[in-house]
């Protein structure tokens, strides 16, 4: 019952004169005279010191009188008729609660009715064994009252005369509050805000748009709107590293069984949208393969905060101040890394600053620090570069910060005590690639049209097409090709790459009816012995650019043995190369780099293998930036040479002390067997057979470092009847990260496993195949017993529709849209255990879902500043299980929580502060 409506029952000229007994009067006067205290609650009631005018007994005789007036005989009890009595009791126990209030009439009134009341039902003791209903009414009824209390506080003689001179200490107190505040915060004048706006505008032109390699034939432009070429892709984190995965089962080994104390069944890879995972988390290390997408994401975070009216949900972004940092320019000399003075210049941006004005930027928390490319520093750096990073952090708080590097360059908790969140971006899955394709077609334009539905139909039928097809990168480079060649692909990547060089370095300007503007003219292969050059120069310097002096130099020497080259000028040569090749790129006027490092390491290795350094490649087996150059090198090299390689990295993993070492040479040996265009049985078989000793995957590392082989390690993982539950587990995982057909078919004969992880784990992967086949071949057959049925998008809704399944554990993402909402609606019924995960607004959802009273667990990620904490009480009354997501380092008033009686367990994130955990029933188990 609403207070509005107990008022229009209890007239105040009838209530009033009720109320008013609780209080005692006292004289004028703003009692300032002596040194007297304050006169708290305690002495102006009329039941407690010396002017006492009531007992306990009448008070609790005045509560009956309030509980009989505001019934109304004509309509139905608000509250059971059997609990009259106990509601009384339980009003006048509160009532009497007023004179056990630390604070004055002042304090009281500044607190307002609703908090009144709140602090008077934790003064009082709580209610025992009372309805839902009859808690409601007492709540009303209170605040109805409370109300009628502070009209009375300000009809005090020494109320206004006290509330003045407590607002002339309050505000003397505040100005001098403010004046420290300003004498320490230096002054910004409106020069700020203007360079700000030229300095977003600035990065907004400089990123917003992004090369999709290939459309550049003909009279097409070379650059298109990021809006146009940028796609969405997923990261995922794992185990403990999981954002809402604190406390949760671990992988076990072999038939040990870890339990989870919270929601047994959570699956051990959370998947989220990379360009949303720091509206979550203010600190994240991403990681991903050479072309995974990792600097596109950079510029469509930072165009996305340059820029207003974005998509609504890079709204969290607004008010950021985007600082982009790419590690392979800040280090180009060795030199220190910059502090934020210096970011600007540092980075290459030609605006000047205002003094101190990054620093202002960083201090108020409003940046947002993209540090791009860890691997691409040599490894003896990135120490330093950790020891920088965390300078900036134990001086700036409140930023967000990104930082990405390659899988392996640095160690799993390289961050980790600076609180970062490690994800790793995802393959594309087949429905990404199909919307990757159908961009690419339509920014090509009119002409590309005839060749986008071969090329799909191509991508599902061809296994050796679809295997490239993993990141953005080869996907532009396979589109390329497809238009190109009317149709046709080559096969394999090696073949892949010298098509896409041959399309870059000879046809691009001869479709183009180009002349030489450099005076140039050159053939495929000499421009690639001059290109190779320069690879193999950065790759053994651990460099990804170097300067142009330097570039200059290399072309110089390596040109008289070049006959073709030989006869032009080296400066024009080295222009040719620099403006023609489609290959090289100029980042600053004294730098060079490479357009993409996978370019850099195929040529590397074609070099390598000319010169036949093979003790170089061995000797950087370990280290992650020669990998793409080893598995190339066997791709470049004739058998007996393959061979030798081969073999030398088997020898290098033997001689390894370190098991993650010896793993890895033995996948980078299995990977790169793949590249060989011809290997004798033998050295293939003895391959085969090292990698069948780390099958099956000791842990969750090494089974997704088994996934990197490709589709080899379908035929090297073993049937899944007989396996233990924990290797069971891991080779589920392995396969579940291929996403082929092939790997879709083994993982199907999981699907009668008993154990929750295996169970999880294939409904995770459900992401990363077709939504509908996927449900039919491997959903539908699982097991329901404790398993979370995981939604992300709107055609696994639909999928679960259709197929009428009715789960009792459900997990909702932030993919499913009001189309998804709809399938899923009829299964809500037979829900007991809910996930609401990612949404940007947890009460639109829950609004979406309707009041769900069958629901007893319940995981959900709420705002910090306002968590919709009573429409968690309304729509699910009955839990006794909750687990609360948010941002770190929140502050929650769990006071709200207190009408769920049976909650038993409650999990906050760790940092969280609680307020009000004495409203809470006393045996909750609380968990951070």
């Amino acid at each position: 019952m609403e207070p509005a409506l107990i008022g229009t029952r209890l007239a105040s000229a009838a209530i009033s004169p009720l109320l008013k007994k609780l209080l005692v009067s006292d004289g004028p006067g703003a009692g300032l005279t002596g040194n007297a205290p304050k006169v708290r609650l305690s002495g102006l009631v009329s039941f407690r010191g010396e002017k006492r005018s009531l007992t306990e007994k009448d008070v609790r005789r005045l509560a009956a009188t309030l509980v009989e007036r505001s019934l109304d005989e004509r309509t139905e009890a608000p509250f059971p008729a059997d609990e009259t009595e106990a509601v009384v009791h339980t009003l006048g126990t509160t009532l009497l609660a007023l004179g056990d209030l630390d604070m004055d009439d002042v304090q009281a009134v500044r607190l307002g009715h609703h908090t009144l009341a709140r602090r008077l039902r934790a003064a009082a003791p709580a209610p025992d064994g009372l309805s839902t209903d009859s808690a409601l009414y007492l709540e009303s009824l209170t605040e109805w009252a409370c109300l009628h209390i502070l009209e009375f506080f300000t009809q005090r003689s020494t109320f206004i005369a006290r509330s003045l001179v407590e607002q002339t200490r309050g505000q003397t107190e505040l100005i001098a509050k403010l004046d420290e505040v300003i004498r320490r915060t230096p002054r910004a004048d409106g020069r700020d805000t203007a360079f700000e706006r030229r300095y977003l505008d600035h990065l907004a032109k400089k990123h917003g748009r992004l090369t999709i390699y290939g459309i550049d034939l003909h009279h097409s432009p070379d650059r298109w709107p990021l809006d146009v070429a940028y796609l969405s892709l997923e990261a995922t984190g794992t185990g403990a590293d999981s954002p809402w995965f604190e406390t949760g089962t671990a992988a076990p080994a072999d038939d040990d069984t870890a339990e989870s104390p919270w929601f047994a069944a959570a699956p051990l890879d959370h998947g989220v949208r990379a360009d949303l995972a720091l509206a979550r988390h203010d600190r994240i290390l991403l990681r991903g393969l050479a072309g995974s997408g990792k600097s596109t994401l950079v510029q469509w975070l930072t165009v996305s905060a340059a820029t207003e009216g974005r998509a609504e949900d890079m709204a969290y972004l607004n008010g950021r101040i985007p600082f982009v940092l790419p590690l392979r320019t800040l280090t180009r000399h060795g030199e220190r890394l910059p502090a934020p003075d210096l970011f600007l210049s540092a980075a290459g941006c030609p605006l000047t600053a205002p003094d101190g004005w990054a620093d202002r930027v960083l201090s108020a928390g409003r940046g947002l620090i993209l540090v791009d490319g860890i691997d691409e520093i040599p490894e003896a750096e990135r120490g330093r570069a950790r020891e920088w990073l965390r300078g900036l952090l134990d001086t700036y708080d409140g930023n967000r910060w990104l930082v990405t590097s390659r899988p392996t360059a640095v160690r799993d908790d390289w961050l980790a005590s600076e609180a970062f969140t490690e994800l790793t971006l995802s393959p594309m899955t087949p429905t990404a690639v199909t919307t990757y394709v159908r961009r690419w077609h339509q920014a090509a334009g009119p002409d590309a049209e005839p060749y986008e539905q071969p090329l799909l139909d191509a991508l599902r039928t061809a296994e050796h097409v679809a295997q490239l097809a993993t990141n953005p990168l080869m996907c532009g480079l396979i589109c390329a090709l497809h238009r190109d060649r009317r149709g046709f692909l080559p096969r394999g990547r090696k073949a892949l790459y010298e098509a896409a060089l041959s399309m870059l370095l000879s046809r691009r300007d001869r479709e183009r009816d180009m002349a030489a503007p450099y005076g140039v003219t050159l053939d495929e292969a000499p421009q690639i012995q001059l290109i190779q050059r320069l690879a193999y120069w950065l790759t053994l310097n651990g460099r990804t650019q170097l300067d142009r002096a330097r570039a200059e130099s290399i072309v110089r020497e390596a040109a008289p043995a070049i006959p073709e080259a030989s006869a032009y000028d080296p400066n024009a040569l080295f222009t040719h190369l620099l403006h023609r090749s489609g290959l090289l790129r100029e980042p600053t006027e004294d730098t060079v780099d490479f357009v993409h490092r996978t370019f850099q390491d195929y040529l590397a290795a074609k070099a390598l293998v000319d010169h036949w350094d093979i003790g170089v490649l061995i000797g950087h087996a370990d280290d992650d930036q020669w990998e793409d150059v080893i598995r190339m090198a066997v791709g470049h090299a004739r058998p007996r040479e393959c061979a030798e390689i081969l073999r030398e990295l088997l020898a290098a993993a033997d001689a390894a002390e370190d098991r993650r070492v010896q793993l890895r040479l033995v996948l980078l040996a299995a990977t790169a067997l793949e590249h060989a265009t011809e290997v004798s049985p033998e050295v293939r078989a003895e391959v085969l057979a090292r990698t069948a000793e780390v099958i099956p995957p000791h842990g969750v590392q090494e089974a997704r470092e088994l996934a990197a082989v490709g589709r080899l390690v379908l035929d090297l993982l073993p049937a899944p009847e007989g396996l233990s539950q924990g290797h069971a587990y891991l080779v589920a995982t392995a396969a579940s990260h291929l996403s082929s057909d092939a790997a879709l078919l083994y993982l199907a004969g999981f699907v009668g496993r008993p154990e929750i992880l295996v169970r999880s784990q294939l409904m995770w992967a459900w992401t990363r195949f077709d939504a509908e086949r996927y449900a039919e071949e491997i959903i539908a057959k699982l097991d329901p017993a404790e398993l979370y049925y995981t939604v992300v998008t709107d055609d696994q809704a639909a999928a679960l529709s259709r197929l009428g399944l009715r789960p009792e554990l459900l997990d909702i993402r932030a993919g499913v849209g009001e189309d998804g909402f709809t399938f899923l609606r009829p299964m809500l019924p037979d829900v007991r255990g809910l996930r609401l995960l990612g949404f940007e607004s947890a009460r639109s959802v829950i609004d979406t879902l309707g009041p769900l009273p069958q629901v007893t667990s319940l995981l959900v990620e709420v705002d910090h500043e306002d968590p919709p904490f009573r429409l968690i009480t309304e729509a699910f009354p009955h839990l006794n299980a909750l687990v609360l997501e948010g941002a770190p380092r929140a502050t929650w008033d769990v006071t709200l929580l207190a009408p769920l009686r049976g909650l038993r367990q409650l999990l906050v994130p760790r940092g969280a502060t609680l307020t009000g955990l004495e409203h809470l029933p006393a045996d909750i188990s609380l968990t951070y």
